[in-house]
């Protein structure tokens, strides 16, 4: 089943007067459900749903800026619950820590996991209420690009009120031609504009650095405008808005295989075939470990004194020294809890090539 991340700007699902437009939100759910794929959907316009409610006028600091998302995001939670009904949506507010933190990154990353293995529909906004920082331009741009990254997503596809990257700006020079594909994003960052839309809070620079993002993980991006039939067109394979290809390498593997590791692994030649073939490491192809390192540390795997490559441990040392040589089923009989069956999971775990 494929995965995609959409992120879906304030433009795209409030009216001209800042409301939130419930027929807009109810024809993406209709094409959400209709892909057939799993589907986590970054929503902005908690402040605009604020504003739009408060009538008010636009919030003048970022005290009032916090106020006008508690206010609209609550709004905006009930339009998507509303739009999706009869199927469960979940609402996950992150922030920088949750992105940057190891610890919080993997609790995040299995609770979105949790959610799909549910049927559920990820609802994801950065948690306004509190943030400072994340209240700058173009934060949802950014922080669609780390959800990619968090479930690893085939795609993210960010909707928006401009139909691609342009070769210049169409609203002023008549000449101006879409760019059908990118590859190489630094090459492109000067034709960045500025935010096309009062109700948004983001530009064409920072979706672009979105694009960087996900394309260092190995994730593709695809800019468009429009909204349900927009995308039911890109997810059936036709060339619109902009495509940004993803780079061959992912950031991923490379940050864990260089990550220092807190301990070693030694496993057998089974468990060597097994994670040669693309498999997760399990406790009962370990034969040996050593050092001291903690949930979510990286640790080395050897097989014979060769070093295959690193990754994510999802036990203590402690934890694992009790359950080597175990099969899965037996761990929570002996440590009295069994929060994976896995070691270390297959996405999070880097092997050299020819390893």
């Amino acid at each position: 089943m494929k995965r995609y991340v959409l992120k879906v700007g304030s433009s795209s699902l409030t009216d001209e007067k800042g409301l939130i437009d419930a027929k807009r939100l109810g024809a993406l759910a209709q094409a959400v459900n209709a892909s057939g794929a799993q589907v986590a959907i970054v929503s902005s316009g908690a402040v605009a749903a604020g504003v739009g409610l408060l009538a008010r006028g636009r919030p003048r600091n970022l005290p009032e800026k916090q106020a006008f998302a508690a206010v609209g995001q609550a709004l905006l939670m009930q339009s998507w619950r509303s739009a999706f009904e009869p199927t469960p949506v979940a609402q996950f507010l992150l922030s920088a820590d949750d992105i940057h933190g190891r610890r919080r990154f993997i609790n995040a990353k299995q609770a979105l996991e949790a959610a799909f293995k549910l049927g559920v529909i990820p609802i994801i906004n950065e948690n306004d209420t509190v943030a400072t920082e994340e209240l700058k331009l173009g934060d949802n741009d950014t922080l669609s690009a780390w959800v990619a990254y968090l479930v690893e997503a085939d795609e993210l596809f960010l909707l928006t009120d401009v139909d691609g990257l342009y070769s210049a700006n169409p609203k002023v020079d008549p000449t101006a031609t879409r760019i059908e594909v990118v590859s190489d994003i630094q090459s492109v960052m000067h034709l960045a504009g500025d935010a096309g839309s009062a109700r948004g809070t983001g530009g064409m620079r920072t979706k672009l650095k979105a694009a960087m993002v996900a394309a260092e993980a190995g994730i593709e991006t695809r800019i468009l405008s429009g909204g349900a039939d927009a995308l039911a067109s890109a997810w059936s394979g036709k060339a619109i808005g902009t495509r940004f290809l993803a780079s061959g390498q992912t950031a991923k593997r490379g940050w864990i295989l260089h990550k220092p590791h807190r301990g070693q692994l030694e496993v057998d030649e089974g468990a060597k075939r097994a994670l040669d073939s693309g498999k997760s490491l399990l406790a009962s192809g370990i034969i040996g470990l050593s050092g001291d390192f903690d949930f979510g540390d990286a640790v080395a795997i050897f097989c014979g004194g060769q070093k295959l490559g690193q990754g994510l441990s999802n036990y203590k040392a402690g934890e694992l020294k009790r359950i080597l040589g175990k099969k899965s089923e037996e761990i929570e009989a002996i440590l009295g809890f069994k929060d994976f069956d896995e070691v270390i999971h297959r996405n999070q775990l880097a092997l050299y090539s020819g390893a």
